[in-house]
């Protein structure tokens, strides 16, 4: 039976948690403010009473606006200090995180480990150990959502998403799909499997192992002759993949990117939108002849090379 769909069991749940707490209690402390002074107000003031009533100065009219103002202003940049640090700390994965691919598909999750081992609806992850995740979508739009490790991340056709996560308690907890995707949306169901290192490691050498995102690309970095312009050794004047990704790419119009799983998607689908500096536009669009799962394929594979691969 899966733990409590709210439990608190991921790296970002606590500073979530706090930050949702403060600022529901910030937004309540408001709210009895501003209802209490027009309750007050309304029975002080009310019609027949015998209060004395007289206007307020322009002067002090004027620093109770320019005080208002600027107290809101404050809280407001500061929530926004805070939101945005606790995000931009999310943003990255630690190194050393385990690379999973999530294929999304009506109406069910497909994980694929970095040996091969493939799941459905299904994901077995050891405790305390980061995770990657690189999601894409065979279909339509989706949203990775696991509520007890407070993380949602749309997953949008053509695109690859990424987020990471660290269980760091063992269990059982829900995986949902946050976006109407179709009939079936209330059916797209999952479950995270958080294991002790141990075990986890156990439960990976009783899986039969299969080839892979990264194996699959392999083949088709072949197939589809990729490696006659980007093999090492080619002759034909083609950028050098091995270590690409992560790597600061400077443009024939004078930018520089990262490339990043969508850059390296752009590549192979629009080759003629962003040309590497020094490369003539030779390379041919692959947009009508890879699917969207051999597009993910290879891009898992160029971005597994680090320099030493063939």
């Amino acid at each position: 039976m899966s733990d409590a769909i709210w439990s608190r069991a991921g790296a970002h749940a606590e500073s979530f948690d706090r930050l949702f707490t403060v600022l529901t209690g910030f937004s309540v402390l408001i709210l009895l403010l501003v209802a209490g002074l027009i309750v007050g107000f309304s029975i002080r003031f009310r019609s027949g009473s015998k209060v004395t009533r007289h206007k307020v100065s322009r002067l002090i009219h004027r620093e109770i606006e320019i005080g208002w103002i600027a107290a809101t202003a404050i809280v407001a940049l500061f929530f926004f200090w805070w939101t945005t640090s606790a995000n931009l700390q999310q943003a990255a994965a630690p190194a050393g995180a385990m690379e999973i691919h999530i294929e999304a598909k009506q109406w069910m999750w497909k994980a694929s480990h970095p040996d091969g081992t493939r799941e459905i609806s299904t994901l077995h992850v050891p405790a305390g150990q980061p995770v990657r995740l690189y999601l894409n979508s065979q279909d339509v739009i989706h949203s990775f959502f696991v509520p007890a490790f407070r993380l949602k991340q749309d997953v949008v056709p053509g695109r690859t998403a990424t987020m990471w996560f660290r269980a760091d308690r063992a269990g059982t907890y829900p995986l949902l799909c946050a976006e109407y995707c179709g009939t079936g949306h209330s059916r797209m169901l999952g479950e995270i499997v958080v294991m002790e290192p141990a075990d986890f490691a156990a439960w990976l050498d009783s899986r039969p192992q299969g080839g892979g995102m990264i194996a699959a690309g392999r083949m088709l970095f072949t197939s589809v002759g990729c490696s006659g312009c980007h093999a090492p050794g080619s002759t034909v004047h083609a950028p050098d993949l091995d270590g690409l990704y992560g790597r600061q790419v400077p443009l024939a119009d004078g930018r520089v990117v990262t490339a990043d799983a969508a850059y390296i998607q752009d590549s192979i689908l629009l080759p003629r939108r962003d040309i590497v500096a020094g490369y003539a536009p030779i390379m041919p669009d692959f947009a009508d002849l890879l699917d969207e799962d051999e597009v993910a394929a290879l891009v898992a594979y160029i971005r597994s090379l680090k320099g030493d691969a063939s």
